[in-house]
């Protein structure tokens, strides 16, 4: 049972993504295309479970599938899709996670997806505000229930998702 913990913004976590991202360049090789720090740990100020979400994007999954034992040395459990089609997911550890790696091939309406959402709470401090706070009190209340922890977050999420989408085509439009 993973245990639900979501702390204040840590400074170390861009730099523990640069570090994971150079390893992770060696194992993709020419199949990767840029890696980027997505998740709440991708948001300065913003309170996060310390796990380090990272999205490579790469010209071809199914060519992923190879990288699996280059992963597993790494301390990455190979996961598949797990629940998102055209996805390759990654978690670091079993229990004590610090990475998760989310590979999308390039043109995947998923990279879109994280990146405008991540860039609208960068930008927007009171909804990043929101969905810290909204966070730590799921976290109290459900320490040891990952599954009601990610169910309380979801409608504050769909919500700032749409949000951020129209956010980003607004800003689209004035270029």
């Amino acid at each position: 049972m993973r245990k639900v913990e979501v702390t204040a913004y840590n400074e170390k976590w861009p730099i523990l993504f640069q570090e994971e991202a150079e390893r992770l360049k060696n194992v993709f090789g020419v199949e990767l295309l840029e890696i980027h720090h997505i998740g709440s740990t991708s948001i300065p100020g913003l309170s996060a479970k310390p796990i380090i979400d990272m999205m490579p994007v790469v010209k071809s999954i199914e060519k992923i599938d190879a990288v699996n034992e280059k992963m597993k040395e790494l301390g990455y459990l190979p996961k598949g899709e797990f629940g998102i089609p055209g996805r390759r997911y990654f978690p670091k550890a079993k229990e004590n996670r610090t990475h998760h790696v989310h590979i999308f091939q390039e043109g995947s309406s998923h990279i879109h997806r994280h990146l405008v959402f991540r860039d609208y709470l960068r930008s927007h401090p009171t909804e990043r505000g929101r969905y810290g706070l909204l966070k730590v009190n799921l976290a109290k209340k459900f320490p040891t229930d990952m599954v009601s922890y990610i169910k309380g977050k979801e409608n504050l999420i769909k919500e700032l998702e749409q949000k951020a989408l129209i956010w980003h085509k607004e800003r689209q439009n004035l270029n």
